[in-house]
């Protein structure tokens, strides 16, 4: 039996000699060195005990080496667990207990904060910084360069990614060999990615965008990567002559267009630019066709299912809509209350059935019942239309779902904070319009007394509590939060009312 995920995106690889990775700082890593890193990482992995199937949890500042830690994890047969790097001790602490990682992987300034962590989990602690140094690459170098690469079939699973529910309640979404594979496959094809191709990749790679869309795809395909840590504009301007393509978020493209040396000739020679993570604005994808000459790519997914359509490489690429389902991928619009499907041109909720979605909720069994019918189809959430030309459209959410610069907020995990703090009856987080992320979380407070909750002092906790992402824009007290009939309450109206967050 073969390693399904290892043997398509890394053996092939192997021995190559030509570039891989183009660094930031002008260091260039070869598929055959990154091969033998990621095989030094996976002994480590097993001398410390870890079994096919155990987790590993990650959570690093992006580098060349926290790539290879995914390549070394498939290779063993672990399942990888990337956490975003902005996530607090508080918050790691129930991932790490939840998925029962046997090792964690950490950033060497928070090895103190973390370690009684995974002490009480049972889990080894090995430390990696952004510059490729702790504790694991100390381990790692003397280690062989070869790796017997363990079996693993379509069915196992390969990863787990996080997803918070409504409930504040974070579910491990279980991504199998078959279902990251088959994504990649999809899209390499469709976007008609070759070993040609350099991305320019400014993504995080803790999230299925970065490290499941834009590095397996090309891994796939046998390119090579511009991997730089983070989105910057100068770094990507500098860069973008010598690329053939980018995956971004709508952020990324903003910023783009408000530099007035992003034009035609800078863009020469690339021959696809992507969107996902977020809407983009049609303006946005009109701006950008009428400076560059492009239009962007846009398309649809999500952490469940990577992703599940996408505009059409050749032909129109629709702005406002995120095309067609993937090849293998089945999705329809049903009525939220009855789940019967819609007529064509109604709005009702997306489902998809395909190769590329998950094998369910760790350790949720009734999580995934409610959202993984029994016939494969998923119930994504989202509320979209299909119109005559068969184009998906997403025109809202049925969840109160805040997406900022691309990174999914759940208003109940900031609400459960704000209503533990003095001062303060309840709450409700809304997403407002934001000209840069998207939209931004507002928090609204109705007070619990005559006097006003202190809102500097709840920023101050929330900071300490939350991730930066999450942290509201702006706080705003009222006497009472406006409800239905039947208690519920209405966000639609507070979001009308704070449109304007000024």
């Amino acid at each position: 039996m073969s390693n399904t995920l290892y043997d398509a995106l890394f053996a092939p690889h192997a021995d190559r000699s030509d570039p891989f990775l183009y660094l930031a700082d002008g260091r260039i890593i070869s598929h055959a060195d990154f091969a033998a890193v990621a095989a030094q990482f996976a002994h480590v992995l097993t001398g410390a005990g870890l079994n096919p199937g155990d987790r590993l949890a990650v959570q690093v500042e992006k580098s060349p080496e926290a790539l290879a830690i995914y390549a070394g994890a498939v290779q063993a047969g672990v399942i990888f667990l990337p956490l975003n790097t902005a996530y607090t001790t508080d918050e790691l602490e129930y991932f790490i207990e939840n998925s029962g990682a046997r090792m964690l992987i950490c950033d060497p300034a928070k090895a103190d904060a973390l370690g009684p962590l995974a002490r009480a989990q049972g889990a080894d602690l090995h430390t990696l910084g952004a510059d490729g140094t702790g504790s694991l690459t100390d381990a790692a170098k003397a280690q062989p360069t070869a790796f017997d690469t363990v079996a693993r079939a379509d069915d196992d699973l390969a990863a787990f990614l996080y997803t918070s529910g409504t409930t504040g309640r974070s579910k491990g979404a279980m991504l199998s060999h078959a279902n990251l594979l088959s994504n990649a496959q999809a899209l390499r094809d469709l976007w008609r990615f070759t070993k040609d191709d350099v991305l320019l990749h400014a993504l995080p790679i803790f999230h299925t965008h970065g490290l499941f869309v834009a590095s397996n795809v090309t891994l796939l395909a046998g390119g090579a990567m511009i991997f730089l840590p983070k989105f910057d504009l100068d770094r990507i301007i500098a860069e973008l002559p010598r690329a053939t393509s980018m995956m971004g978020v709508p952020t990324f493209y903003t910023r783009l267009l408000d530099d007035d040396r992003f034009d035609r000739n800078l863009v020469a020679n690339m021959r696809l630019f992507t969107s996902g993570s977020a809407p983009l604005l049609a303006e946005t994808h009109h701006r950008f066709e009428n400076r560059t000459g492009h239009r962007i790519l846009e398309r649809y997914g999500m952490t469940e299912t990577n992703m599940n359509t996408s505009n059409p490489y050749d032909g129109e690429r629709r702005a406002g809509t995120v095309g067609f389902p993937l090849p293998g991928v089945e999705l329809k619009i049903t009525d939220p209350e009855t789940g019967k499907t819609l007529p064509q041109g109604e709005v009702g909720l997306i489902e998809v059935r395909g190769p590329n979605v998950f094998q369910g909720y760790w350790q949720m069994p009734e999580k995934t019942a409610a959202e993984l019918r029994e016939d494969g189809f998923f119930i994504t959430g989202d509320l979209g239309q299909i119109d005559a030309g068969g184009y998906v459209s997403i025109v809202g959410r049925d969840k109160d779902l805040i997406i900022s610069g691309g990174y999914n907020i759940y208003p109940k995990e900031i609400e459960v904070v704000l209503d533990q703090q003095p001062g303060v009856l309840e709450s409700a987080v809304i997403g407002v319009p934001h000209d840069d992320f998207g939209e931004t979380p507002l928090a609204v407070l109705v007070p619990s007394g005559g006097a006003p909750p202190d809102t500097d002092a709840i920023a101050d906790t929330v900071k300490e509590k939350l991730a930066r992402y999450k942290h509201p824009s702006g706080y705003r007290v009222i006497d009472e939060l406006p409800r239905n009939t039947m208690g519920k309450v209405q966000k639609n109206i507070l979001r009308d009312r704070f449109a304007d967050p000024g």
